[in-house]
């Protein structure tokens, strides 16, 4: 029977482990506070920093070891194929908008007559080849009879370009963070794998090889392909001079990430160049739209050698619901997060525990 001294100097210790671990998860909460408008470039920092590890280290053998200056050829090389691209697009789409702006604010818009066969479209035939004509006939009065829904419109897009603004930049600080990430990486590795250990145990080297896999599979046979096709894609409006080229660029990585083709967006393009330009330049188009819709056969069995072994509809929601929570930037974590987690709770419920080995053994001991 425990005597009265035993209880108190128990409740005491209790009370003095429940203030520690207060503490402590009082100091963890206020960092995570702290950190929480960064962390989705953190976190987007160091999935590429895994993702592009390995070509990193190619480079640093290539340059005889000299890591600060891989470091710096990658941070530049990254910046270099973000801004590029983005600046083009957005040129083009500053311009579309511009020159369409001031012809509709002149009079002097022309939008060419619907072709006849539109009118033999399933449901929305009739309708679309109407509303085409009547556009064509008096764009100012079409519009006229929409104000509130072209305000609507407007404020929407203005949003969304704001959000690409920010999401541009959002990547530029996350490179920066990659490449601090690849100059201490074997320390991270180190960190991460004492983490993986403390918390898995015997699986903690099992676990991190599959999150690093994992990681790499969805950025590059994913994200990497999605950004090629809206790339090709946006190159080729820009060819075509269709307006706003640099926003139905996004829409097509998008819906790319979302594994959704890319023709969804490039298809109705397609129709309006076939009205607005020649017929070779047209062709050209279509044909240019129908190559980089089906580019992903031929680009993830070059970037990976095989398929992501994530179902789709797990990276569509994560692309979805990480754009929603957080912008473009969660557009491209919540894909790759969202993965990580399915495969994390499938290795978690197939990996054996010591009861089960145990009642394996001794179910083998029967057997014999």
């Amino acid at each position: 029977m425990n005597s009265p001294e035993h209880t108190t100097n128990s409740t005491a210790q209790a009370i003095e482990v429940a203030i520690r671990l207060g503490l402590i998860f009082l100091i963890l909460a206020w960092c995570l506070k702290i950190l929480t408008p960064f962390l989705s470039i953190v976190v987007w920092g160091a999935i590429i920093a895994v993702a592009l590890n390995k070509p990193f280290l190619k480079l640093v053998e290539k340059l005889g070891g000299k890591r600060k200056l891989a470091v710096l050829l990658f941070a530049i090389i990254g910046i270099a194929i973000i801004l590029v691209p983005v600046i083009s697009l957005s040129s083009s789409m500053v311009e579309g908008a511009t020159k369409l702006g001031t012809e509709i604010k002149a009079g002097t818009i022309a939008i060419p007559a619907p072709p006849g066969y539109v009118q033999e479209w399933p449901l929305i035939g009739e309708k679309t080849y109407a509303f085409w004509l009547q556009a064509s006939q008096d764009l100012g009065a079409v519009l006229e009879q929409y104000p509130h829904q072209l305000v609507s419109a407007g404020n929407k897009l203005l949003h969304f370009a704001a959000g690409v603004g920010i999401g541009v930049l959002q990547f530029l600080i996350s490179f920066i963070i990659a490449a601090v990430f690849l100059m201490n990486a074997d320390g991270a590795r180190s960190s991460l794998q004492r983490l993986a250990n403390r918390l898995s145990g015997q699986q903690g080297e099992e676990l991190l090889d599959m999150s690093i896999s994992t990681i790499r599979s969805v950025a590059v046979g994913v994200i990497g392909i999605a950004f090629i096709q809206a790339l090709l894609g946006g190159l080729g409006m820009m060819f075509a001079g269709v307006p706003a080229a640099g926003l139905l660029a996004i829409v097509v990585l998008v819906l790319a990430i979302a594994q959704l083709p890319p023709i969804l967006v490039l298809g109705p393009v397609a129709f309006y160049v076939f009205s607005a330009e020649s017929t070779t330049v047209s062709v050209m188009f279509l044909v240019w739209s129908i190559l980089v819709s089906s580019s992903d056969m031929v680009l993830k069995p070059l970037f990976l050698g095989r398929g992501v072994d994530v179902p789709m509809l797990v990276i569509l929601l994560g692309a979805i619901g990480g754009m929603i929570t957080s912008g473009i930037v969660g557009l491209f974590i919540g894909a790759i997060i969202l993965a990580l987690g399915y495969k994390l709770f499938g290795a978690w419920v197939q990996w054996e525990g010591p009861e089960d080995e145990q009642n394996e053994q001794e179910q083998l001991i029967e057997q014999d």
